[in-house]
């Protein structure tokens, strides 16, 4: 009986469908997903269950019915989210809790980022392909030599030479995203000595920095991954650019030390064919602090550089996939808007 039991079990498991490898998309929100719908034609676009989707929100919000129209994202928030300040070390707690809830799933082998403001480029299975062809994590990741973010206090735990920038939009690879949630050595040190500067409008919260010019300032999330896998010394196992676009802003501001803190953001009237043509079209990215020029690559030949950008507002992005420039049928559009209505 137990040996017909076996038997029966075995052809079951021959009979199912082979379950293949996941990215696992996780997004950093403040609250909702205010490009939900975008997704949701994204991810229409995938019919062999090859992704799952992970959120961080303020703890207490939920993605219900009455917070998005996706079912894509229906209860897609995790549980033990923190309260996210901008240049503090809860942002790199939050990527961490993140990975965490994504390893959970076998079947996830690469672990995406993305922001609140991000939109694809590409449908899904030419993005699928990009990045499960590659063996590496996507990291854009640089010797940090021109700003003097690296505080001494770090060493010698975390010595000079492994200080690194760059983008905290990365793509890992599972090997890499068990590194940084197990990592209990260069995570404490950023909590203790990578910290943003105050600025003027907070000084009245706290006691006023004698000198602020020399107040030591340090954006942990744009260090803290670069960072551990170069004391890890696993570099070789990345490719070294981020697939996320960000247009940084170098003048809009009346502050000059301000001036580059924040990428554009692009509002309705920027939302054009030519604005994505035009970030689809790059094809190689140039890092000033190396004298580095990194061209793009995909499965050993040339190829555009990014395949997600940021930052559009929502009629910008909704704009761009009634335009059908995001890679995206208008059949895929008009069942997503139908859905959810």
């Amino acid at each position: 009986m137990e040996s017909q039991y076996s038997s029966i079990k075995m052809l079951t498991l021959m009979s199912m469908p082979l379950q293949k490898p996941k990215i696992a998309f996780l997004f950093i929100a403040r609250n909702r997903i205010p490009l939900d719908m975008v997704w949701d034609v994204f991810f229409q676009g995938d019919a062999e269950n090859r992704f799952s989707v992970y959120v961080h929100s303020r703890p207490g919000f939920l993605l219900n019915s009455a917070t998005t129209r996706s079912t894509f994202f229906l209860n897609r928030q995790i549980n033990d989210s923190i309260q996210v300040d901008w240049g503090e070390a809860s942002m790199i707690q939050a990527e961490r809790l993140l990975l965490q809830n994504a390893l959970t799933d076998p079947f996830n082998e690469r672990f995406l980022f993305l922001s609140d403001s991000c939109i694809p480029l590409y449908n899904f299975s030419y993005i699928y392909d990009y990045i499960m062809s590659a063996s590496t994590s996507f990291v854009d990741s640089f010797a940090d030599k021109k700003e003097s973010r690296y505080n001494p206090r770090m060493h010698p735990v975390i010595p000079v030479d492994n200080w690194r920038k760059g983008s905290q939009w990365v793509v890992l690879t599972r090997k890499h995203a068990r590194i940084v949630v197990e990592d209990e050595t260069v995570f404490p040190i950023f909590q203790l000595h990578c910290k943003k500067r105050s600025l003027p409008e907070f000084w009245r919260d706290r006691p006023q920095p004698v000198d602020a010019s020399k107040e030591h300032n340090c954006v942990p999330d744009e260090h803290y991954v670069q960072t551990l896998l170069a004391q890890k010394g696993l570099e070789g196992e990345i490719t070294r650019r981020s697939l996320t676009h960000s247009s940084w802003d170098l003048s809009s501001s009346k502050d000059p030390k301000r001036r580059g803190w924040h990428p554009v953001s692009y509002k309705l009237a920027d939302a054009t064919p030519t604005l994505i043509e035009s970030i689809k079209g790059i094809d190689n990215i140039y890092y000033e602090t190396e004298y580095r020029r990194e061209w793009c690559t995909s499965k050993g030949k040339p190829s555009k550089c990014f395949l997600f950008a940021r930052k559009f507002t929502r009629p910008a992005a909704l704009r761009l996939l009634n335009m059908s420039t995001l890679g995206v049928s208008r059949e895929a559009t008009s069942r997503a808007y139908s859905s959810g209505e």
